[in-house]
């Protein structure tokens, strides 16, 4: 049995080794890593009384490691709901998700109340196909409790071979029993930027997640958008709904893209190394065109950063429901053995000096989760032309049969049956666009 006092120095010797470890980087000067030394001899000896009891006593023999990766586990567990300690395995998928390719089912997430809750669901993965939604609670992985599980240990779950099956036990809002969907996993190669035209003039950016390369691809739909409309987009939708985030210097790319001065977004915590500031530089590729950013319950961090730059320098409405609300920063630290701390380390503040942390990003103009219904049996209006004996237009053209219409307006239609978010943004747009062509 190893002896209560050999164990507090054991416990002595690591705590002071991981502060030591870490101070490269974390800790700015030798008077704030000493006065952070000072340990708490008193609970470290509860600890070491606790680790003694275990291996001494404990039904099973078990081993040291597990012992002291459990206990780092929930010390940063209590912390809050995203540092974390990260096995090798961990690490690595936390590495290979921000190139944009990786096995799953495609879906951002985290934890509450002990469930994996669902950020959101990636754009054209099996988890988005499938009908996951922003704010599910996932209960239960095929046969097994959620509960009791680690992040990292539930993620390696659903991250099985390409071509398997997972069922997935949901509770969702609304809804009076738990749902039962079964999702085949596969290779998910998240292409972060898409792009079209809506109408004559006006552009279409959807991000789905913020990469390494986002900032360099944007720039390269935003030209090929700006040529297609002869040289100048007249206005641009972009759209940010169940982004999860990603990249933070992605992020201040892709709000650089659209600014052409002042701080896009800057970070606070207690050492100097989490004190940024990230200001934009010269070059607004849309040369000051109306911009609208579409927002909701599945925006979060970096997706909020952009959101709160554009907002905050009045460059765009912002148009939805309000945002996730996820504003701190984690810093990697690796450690020995290939592992690494997940650890909170700052907050996010918009140019303004607004937190975003717990209250995300609130739209200029809210937007209900509402569905246009096509009716199946619907009144046209009557109009002077279609009442008995009515005068003719004697300047007008032969008048065209009420049944033809313009093709702008059935794809109008359409874009209001199949996304309404989307078609009030470009109405606004349009709006903003005759605006500033009435005030020049």
């Amino acid at each position: 049995m190893i002896s209560n006092r050999n164990i507090i120095i054991l416990i002595f010797g690591i705590t002071v080794g991981v502060m030591l470890s870490l101070g490269h980087g974390v800790w700015a000067d030798r008077s704030e890593g000493r006065s952070s030394l000072s340990l708490p001899l008193a609970e470290l000896r509860t600890f070491s009384e606790v680790f003694g009891k275990i291996k001494s006593d404990y039904v099973k023999e078990v081993d040291d490691k597990k012992l002291i990766e459990g206990a780092i586990r929930g010390m940063l567990a209590d912390l809050d709901p995203h540092s974390a300690y990260m096995d090798a395995d961990s690490f690595k998928e936390l590495q290979v998700g921000t190139t944009g390719e990786f096995g799953g089912l495609g879906i951002e997430v985290g934890m509450e109340d002990g469930f994996v809750k669902v950020i959101a669901p990636i754009d054209d993965t099996p988890a988005q196909r499938a009908g996951i939604q922003p704010g599910d609670l996932i209960i239960r992985l095929d046969d097994s409790p959620v509960k009791g599980m680690t992040l990292g240990e539930a993620v390696k779950i659903m991250r099985g071979k390409p071509g398997t099956k997972i069922t997935l036990t949901i509770v969702r809002e609304g809804e009076e029993k738990p749902l039962t969907i079964t999702i085949t996993r596969a290779i998910i190669k998240v292409k972060s930027v898409k792009s079209r035209i809506l109408e004559d003039g006006f552009g279409y950016v959807r991000i789905t997640q913020f990469q390494s390369r986002t900032g360099k691809d944007l720039n390269k739909v935003l030209k090929k958008l700006n040529r297609e409309s002869g040289g100048q987009l007249k206005g641009l939708v972009l759209d940010l709904r169940n982004n999860p985030g990603g990249v933070l210097n992605a992020a201040v790319d892709v709000s650089d893209a659209f600014l052409n001065k002042g701080t896009i977004v800057y970070t606070d915590g207690r050492i100097k190394n989490s004190k940024m500031r990230f200001n934009a530089r010269q070059g607004d590729l849309l040369n000051g065109a109306p911009m609208v950013v579409l927002i909701n319950g599945g925006s979060a961090s970096a997706s909020e950063i952009v959101a709160g730059a554009l907002q905050d320098h009045k460059r765009a409405v912002i148009l939805g429901q309000p945002s996730f609300g996820k504003g701190s920063v984690q810093t990697i630290l690796p450690l020995p053995g290939g592992t690494a701390l997940k650890l909170t380390t700052a907050l996010y503040y918009t140019p303004s000096g607004r937190s975003i942390q717990a209250e995300g990003i609130v739209p200029d103009v809210k937007l209900e989760s509402v569905k246009l219904a096509k009716a199946e049996h619907s009144l046209r209006m009557l109009k002077e032309a279609d009442l008995a004996g009515h005068l003719e237009n004697g300047g007008a053209s032969k008048r065209k049969p009420e049944k033809e219409t313009r093709k702008g307006d059935k794809e109008e239609a359409s874009l209001a049956e199949t996304d309404y978010p989307l078609f009030e943004a470009l109405n606004l747009l349009k709006g903003l666009y005759i605006l500033r062509e009435y005030n020049d």
